[in-house]
């Protein structure tokens, strides 16, 4: 089995965590689970009124992540003119927010990340250098004249 097909699969498991998947069946049947938390959702909107969420994303992977998943609960992310492409904006009920999405983003994001940690070890490992750790920190060199540190 390849790496992607394992990610693929563990994101699979994560989301069917979320719809509240009771057996091993369940967590199978991701079609499944993406109904029940839509149902859930159609549930909060009628109890709650949506309000607007705003998030700055540090990375254009964490940021395709989210608005996927906001899609895929037909959730309708947007930005306003002149705000960076790096916030995402969406008008959702606070309880789904709280107690699904950003439960459910963040580890998603953070499986994400592992891999894509993982790959590009490897690919700078093989293709530039074994040593790919971070710089050494040194004392910063004294200023010249009176107003140097020191």
């Amino acid at each position: 089995m390849s790496d992607i097909s394992r990610l693929t699969e563990k994101l699979i498991r994560i989301e069917a965590l979320f719809a509240g998947a009771a057996t091993e069946g369940e967590r199978v049947a991701a079609a499944e689970a993406r109904t029940r938390i839509m149902k859930l959702l159609q549930a909060l909107v009628a109890a709650e009124p949506p309000i607007e969420f705003r998030w700055t994303l540090p990375d254009v992977w964490s940021r395709k992540l989210l608005l996927a998943l906001l899609r895929r609960y037909d959730l309708k992310p947007y930005r306003f003119r002149g705000q960076r492409h790096t916030t995402v904006m969406v008008r959702a009920p606070k309880k789904f927010v709280q107690e699904t999405l950003l439960p459910e983003f963040q580890q998603l994001n953070a499986e994400l990340r592992r891999y894509l940690d993982e790959v590009t070890e490897r690919v700078v490992a093989d293709a530039v250098h074994c040593d790919s750790s971070d710089a050494a920190e040194v004392e910063a060199p004294r200023q010249l004249g009176g107003a140097g540190r020191g």
